[in-house]
């Protein structure tokens, strides 16, 4: 059994306010390839610069657009790597492959590159300046990195985009149910956790064809990009042969970015952990350690900053 670092909630507590110096130091851990909201999200902390990027990590997938995690991995990090190329950035020791599989069990972490990064630059932050774990997909790879060694609970801060909100009548999403063993470690290491949810919250962050062919089509390389490949999956999948008149997106990982930067816009509130389900339900125990659960976004100021740091790109 993984004997998890000791916390006092007073010092969980501070860790889980929003950063105050800039640039905020981060890693982003993303499943790139699996939509093309990622892809939003890595621009924008690549290219701000009240964003230290100093490393990303590439998360497995399995759905329509992998044959499984490995591939879904492999496919991610070749994007992030197209995307490095279009910020004319260099990636080399910089992009990381992560893990090729899911968690097998509660204590079998799987090893990696992004992994035994993600330890080797958490150990080597001050204790007093934590290391910020941007996570929006799977959230195998930092959870194999907290299994492996468990001391870094103390000197990063992971905000992950993930589940629905605590409270909702199901915790089923993408992103959890990809490896439930994983998303287990986030909420029961007493790691500082910034939950960032989809149902109701995350998913208010839609934008439409036309919004980003105003503000990218003709803007940097990147942005251009970001407004192709929008574009033509949603007409790949919004079915609109069939009819369908309107047509929206959700851009969800970009709050992870947002929630650094601007934490006025998504308002949280301090909760006990959760406890998840094998049926993937929410239990509850007043007593558990304190994680923070954004309950809403505020769109449009959102959206303003990052057409503005993509439009320079």
């Amino acid at each position: 059994m993984t004997k998890w670092p000791s916390l006092p909630e007073s010092f969980r507590v501070e860790r889980l306010s929003p950063p105050e110096r800039r640039p905020v130091p981060c890693v982003l851990d993303t499943d790139t390839y699996n939509e093309i909201d990622d892809q939003f999200c890595l621009a924008w902390a690549a290219l701000s610069p009240d964003i230290d990027l100093k490393a990303v990590y590439a998360a497995p997938f399995f759905n329509d657009r992998s044959q499984g995690p490995a591939d879904g991995m492999e496919k991610s990090y070749r994007e992030i790597i197209k995307l490095y190329e279009l910020m004319g950035l260099a990636h080399e020791g910089f992009v990381l492959r992560g893990v090729d599989r899911y968690m097998s069990g509660p204590e079998d972490p799987v090893d990696s590159y992004a992994a035994r990064d993600l330890i080797d630059r958490a150990m080597r932050r001050p204790d007093d300046d934590p290391l910020y774990v941007l996570t929006i997909g799977c959230p195998v790879n930092v959870a194999s990195a907290l299994l492996l060694e468990p001391r870094i609970a103390r000197k990063i801060v992971v905000v992950w985009l993930g589940g629905n909100p605590v409270g909702w009548p199901t915790a089923k999403e993408f992103n959890l149910q990809q490896d439930v063993h994983a998303s287990r470690v986030l909420f029961d290491s007493g790691v500082p956790l910034v939950l960032i949810p989809c149902q109701q919250v995350t998913t208010h962050l839609a934008t439409t064809i036309p919004e980003l062919e105003r503000f990218l089509s003709e803007s940097s390389p990147v942005g251009r990009y970001l407004y192709e490949n929008t574009r033509d999956y949603m007409l790949h999948y919004a079915g609109i042969s069939s009819g369908r008149k309107a047509l929206s997106k959700v851009i969800w990982d970009i709050t992870a970015v947002a929630w650094c930067l601007m934490p006025d816009t998504m308002p949280s509130k301090l909760i006990p952990s959760p406890m998840l389900s094998d049926t993937l339900h929410w239990g509850f125990d007043p007593t558990r350690h304190l994680i923070r659960e954004v309950f809403m976004v505020h769109r449009d100021p959102i959206f303003t900053e990052l057409f503005s740091v993509l439009g320079r790109g």
